[in-house]
């Protein structure tokens, strides 16, 4: 029997267990897919800059975030934004390069890769947090004397359960003896999962034509399917790629498919260099099982993500839903889930 069971070895999970490292708990992590980081992914290949699909961007106001990226000694780089931007207004316009004004409020990007905070809090993780991949949480049971929580492989049993899921992907895959009230059954429900349906792409280059002449690697287009795109080149400036999101609308085509349109959209502002890329990575998040099903009905954009509800506690004191969307500030960026964790590791040791 463990203490704690952590059900997500995403942002939210790690950090938990970062922050209970040295209270004499034994934790135990759960997580379904084959590697940790959750809707943190960053892609590491040979001679090509990383390439985030997932978390990616933070600013000077997520100052939880900052402040465990301090504790951990990892360095933040301004996004490239440039002076100017590819606008696409209009289908029937042609593009035009716009000038930007100062940005005062920058954002941010995790030098060398968001999934750099994922392997430095797994680093500090103490002797007495074990992390299981590959394992899918079925069920949970609540007796007087312990929780039963059921993977497809086996039954362990613990003395409090923290959920760090997407609410939604929680409530429909996950059956819960006894049930939860319905008020927070339904909000569960109703609560939209951040990222859930973007598509991210990136795109490699052997050179940043994007920067020469009267260009840009800023791409703001009202006509798609690309709606936005920034350069994700490396600091050193000798690994470059564009990155962006591709229109939610085109997940049931092809990763061929979407490149093709990509290149396509591409050919209007920068011409057919765009053909000699080096390598495509895409990330269709709505097609991850781990983070996404769909939902019973219409969900707005950002829906209930920070509901105060969330700050409740159920089966006396011995189940928290947590994660990122619940966050009471930022929920869905990666300071939600760090301020999250924070919460909830204050509600335990309480």
């Amino acid at each position: 029997m463990t203490d704690i069971i952590i059900i997500g070895a995403g942002l939210t999970g790690l950090t938990l267990a970062y922050l209970l490292r040295d209270k004499g708990l034994n934790i135990t992590i759960i997580e379904g897919r084959n590697r940790i980081g959750g809707r943190i992914h960053t892609i590491t290949k040979d001679d090509l800059t990383t390439m985030e699909m997932g978390a990616t961007w933070l600013g000077k106001k997520h100052n939880t975030l900052l402040q465990l990226l301090k504790e951990l000694n990892i360095d933040i780089m301004e996004q490239e934004m440039g002076t100017t931007a590819v606008y696409e207004a209009i289908s029937t316009s042609p593009p035009q390069i716009v000038q930007l004004p100062p940005n005062n409020d920058p954002s941010y990007r995790i030098k060398n890769g968001s999934s750099k905070l994922i392997t430095a809090l797994h680093d500090k993780l103490s002797t007495s947090t074990t992390i299981l991949t590959n394992e899918v949480v079925k069920s949970l049971r609540f007796t007087e004397n312990e929780i039963s929580v059921t993977t497809q492989n086996q039954v362990l049993n613990c003395s409090k359960v923290i959920s760090t899921l997407p609410p939604n992907l929680l409530a429909n895959t996950i059956d819960i003896t006894p049930n939860l009230p319905e008020d927070i059954s339904e909000l569960m429900k109703s609560t939209h999962t951040w990222m859930g349906e973007s598509i991210k792409i990136g795109i490699h280059y052997k050179a940043p034509f994007w920067q020469e002449g009267n260009l840009s690697g800023t791409i703001v287009s009202n006509v798609g399917p690309i709606p936005e795109m920034y350069d994700h080149s490396n600091k050193g400036k000798e690994r470059y790629a564009l990155k962006g999101f591709l229109n939610g609308n085109y997940f049931s085509l092809t990763k061929d498919q979407r490149l093709q349109k990509v290149l396509s959209q591409l050919k209007k502002y920068y011409g057919e260099q765009v053909d000699n890329y080096v390598h495509y990575e895409e990330k269709v998040w709505s097609q991850d099982s781990f983070t996404y099903v769909t939902y019973d009905h219409h969900v707005l954009p950002h829906q209930h993500n920070g509901h105060v509800n969330y700050r409740k506690s159920y089966f006396n004191n011995r189940f928290f839903i947590g994660g990122s969307e619940t966050a009471d500030q930022y929920p869905g960026y990666m300071d939600g889930a760090v301020r999250n964790a924070h919460f909830i590791a204050q509600q335990i040791l309480d």
